[in-house]
């Protein structure tokens, strides 16, 4: 479970507005840092073309590279730690294109 890999998570029990279901995620914690069993992950979902406008969102062309079946959008709006226990198995990972895009959208909702 590294950084920058797409793993199916297990999102359920949710409250409110949070995304549900077992869904694609990317996790973005560095390799190095925690002792616990957790990762730092944010969500996939659909596309939709409004999401190019929206800053915390990032889009992800679907490849065998990723392991993605369709055009989505990582929204790091939803970014939370969870148990390791959670991720399901591998999906694939995202380049460092995305994950550069993800430290620029990250500094939107943190600014």
């Amino acid at each position: 479970m590294k950084k920058g890999e797409i793993w199916l998570v297990n999102l359920d029990p949710t409250i409110g507005s949070e995304m549900k279901k077992s869904r694609p995620c990317v996790i973005l914690n560095n390799d190095t840092v925690g002792k616990l069993a957790l990762k730092i992950i944010a969500p996939l979902t659909d596309f939709k073309t409004y999401y190019d406008v929206v800053p915390w969102m990032v889009t992800v062309e679907a490849n065998k590279s990723n392991g993605l079946s369709k055009k989505s959008s990582i929204d790091l709006f939803q970014v939370r730690s969870l148990s390791q226990n959670r991720l399901a198995y591998k999906l694939g990972c995202v380049g460092d294109d995305v994950m550069n895009a993800c430290k620029v959208a990250l500094d939107v909702v943190f600014d």
